[in-house]
């Protein structure tokens, strides 16, 4: 037994695994031609993409449109395998990272961290992306089908369902993150149904692809069982050798202890899973001062109130100055207790896949 492939219409992935696109700088194009070089779908995360670039307060349109140019030509470069582009709706830059990443003729956009109710109007004559909306919910997936259609006469290519284990930002109100009812396990079904109708009326696959706290391959398993095409894994690759954060970044993944990943409530206005550390500590006692927003990258931000320039934060985290910044982390964290190359991983998640199909379904 082996793994199914992966279709979003006619852009096929050997293996039903999608990387999580991971910001700031987590996952660029070392990661992700490496995930797809294994077969899965690398992703390119767009958030915050030229930070390292000089003019990036000057210039910060110019700074991040050239710097994805890059990431995904030079993921070209290392890899034949399918790649994508994480775009966060929220950014105040989405338009151009969307319409860069369709000149660029990357295979996959995923846009999450919002409805992204206009994404299809960026598709030019001839382009061949897929676009693959981030939801948390059966109702938000019917409402994209409906929008779409109405409006682009188009329908989503698939649909990521991230419940409320996934590191980073959070499509739920906190006090839902722990209740059962939106529970990956109930969101998978309830998409899965929501789309159904679109598919027999338009003659098309919409696949679902299920992601937030999925760690081994026991759990790919579970979800492909209840109709998931695919599953989207980030923590999971981010003690990998081939991951472009720091190691110092990485280091933290493989040491973090069960209590270690906590909630926090991020100054974009949504709850956040991280690592805790003492920078998040410092911002819980009040020592984190206000500060000028250099670059309003997320349109959500709330500046004035704000103890901490997230995307700085994160920057600092993904170069290794964790003094000065943390690491979004899915629930599952703890659990990685050594760095792999993503090779490894890949074959691991393949083995235990294995095993675990190869029992019948309990009921």
């Amino acid at each position: 037994m082996t793994f199914p492939s992966l279709r979003f219409g006619d852009v096929i992935a050997k293996v039903p695994i999608v990387q999580g696109g991971m910001g700031v700088g987590i996952s660029l194009s070392g990661l992700s031609s490496a995930v797809a070089n294994q077969g899965g779908v690398g992703v390119i995360s767009a958030a915050m993409i030229g930070m390292n670039e000089p003019d990036l307060a000057k210039n910060y349109a110019e700074a991040n449109i050239r710097s994805l140019q890059r990431e995904i030509r030079e993921a070209k470069e290392m890899t034949k395998g399918i790649l994508g582009v994480n775009i966060m709706v929220a950014l105040s830059n989405f338009a151009d990272l969307v319409r860069t990443s369709i000149q660029e003729k990357i295979d996959v956009i995923f846009a999450g961290a919002g409805l992204p109710f206009d994404l299809p109007k960026y598709l030019t004559e001839g382009s061949q992306t897929k676009l693959v909306p981030i939801v948390s919910s059966g109702r938000a997936a019917a409402i994209i089908c409906r929008k779409w259609l109405s409006k682009f006469n188009y329908l989503p290519d698939g649909f990521v369902v991230e419940g409320p284990m996934a590191g980073g930002h959070l499509g739920f109100k906190a006090e839902q993150l722990d209740d059962p009812e939106f529970q990956l396990e109930k969101l998978i079904p309830a998409v899965i149904e929501a789309v159904k109708p679109f598919e027999q009326e338009h003659g098309r696959p919409i696949p679902v692809i299920a992601a937030g706290g999925i760690f081994n391959g026991a759990d790919i398993c579970k979800y492909l069982r209840m109709g998931a095409a695919g599953v989207q894994l980030g923590t999971r690759f981010v003690a990998t050798h081939e991951c472009d954060a720091d190691i110092a970044f990485k280091q933290a993944f493989v040491d973090a202890k069960e209590g270690d990943v906590t909630v926090i409530k991020s100054p974009v206005g949504m709850p956040g899973r991280a690592l805790k550390n003492d920078f998040l500590r410092d911002v819980q006692e009040g020592k984190r001062k206000p500060y000028k927003c250099p670059y309003h990258c997320i349109v959500t931000c709330d500046v004035k109130k704000s103890p901490y320039c997230i995307a700085q934060a994160l920057a600092n985290a993904k170069k290794g100055r964790m003094k000065l910044g943390f690491a979004f982390a899915g629930q599952t964290a703890h659990r990685v207790d050594k760095m792999l190359s993503v090779k490894e991983l890949m074959e691991t998640l393949e083995a235990e896949y294995n095993v675990a199909c190869a029992e019948p379904a309990s009921a």
